[in-house]
């Protein structure tokens, strides 16, 4: 079974045109694929649902079927799905709501009722490995953007999905940041979870088993990594190295 399952999806915002148009793709178990396309190509609403919000939050008209390991979106629960699929946002600002970074990793194990001794490793294993000991009781708010963006993967790390979904992890990191998300992704790649990584910089992610590349709200090429990135004439005529 596919870890996720995308059938003639089509998708609009409340009172909007359709940004998704009839999509359609699979995910293996253990399989990375990197979402590439010039911004507005619609990316970010895949990403949204992928993880339900749309329609669940965001309302609008949703046709086709998402499913998660075979379990229709719309059928599903937000907290059932959180606990298959996980979201960092392209803006951490929008994903993180509490007072103290500990708390902030804390905050969704604890929402899904976990043992109070499970919540406390999980919380030391996410400050050791995003290297946050000492930040550990700073206000969000006052950490830097590069911070804060690593904070909201640590965030949805605590939750320990089976499928992650990342929508442009290194876009506000320097250049320390991005080498080490690159390597939490490569060390969950090797540990055999699901990614599913939006980038528009597709040296990020070359890595990843298979690019996906999206244009006006369409899939208009999947193809292996190496294969996309050696064709100069396909990278050129859709701007794909211009973003």
């Amino acid at each position: 079974m596919a870890a996720v399952k995308v059938e003639n999806l089509v998708y609009a915002y409340p009172g909007g045109q359709p940004v998704l148009k009839r999509l359609n793709f699979t995910v293996d178990a253990g399989e990375t694929v990197a979402v590439i396309g010039l911004s507005g190509c619609g990316k970010t609403t895949l990403c949204q649902c992928l993880c339900g919000l749309a329609p669940h939050v965001l309302g609008g008209s949703m046709q086709g079927r998402v499913l998660i390991q075979g379990q229709e979106t719309t059928e599903c629960k937000l907290p059932q799905l959180a606990c298959e699929i996980g979201m960092v946002f392209q803006n951490p600002d929008v994903q993180l709501v509490t007072t103290t970074v500990e708390d902030e990793i804390a905050f969704a194990p604890e929402n899904l009722c976990l043992p109070p001794l499970e919540i406390s490793n999980r919380v030391e294993e996410i400050l050791n490995l995003l290297g946050f000991s000492h930040l550990r009781l700073k206000n969000p708010g006052l950490l830097s953007g590069g911070q804060r963006q690593l904070l909201s993967l640590g965030a949805v790390l605590a939750l320990r999905p089976s499928i992650m979904v990342l929508d442009e992890p290194m876009a506000q990191l320097d250049g320390k940041g991005r080498h080490l998300v690159r390597d939490i992704l490569l060390s969950m790649r090797a540990q055999g979870e699901t990614l599913i990584i939006v980038e528009h910089d597709v040296e990020n992610v070359d890595f990843a088993d298979r690019f996906l590349v999206m244009e006006e709200g369409r899939i208009i090429r999947q193809d292996n990594p190496m294969v996309i990135m050696a064709d100069q004439d396909f990278l050129q005529q859709h701007k794909l190295f211009s973003v």
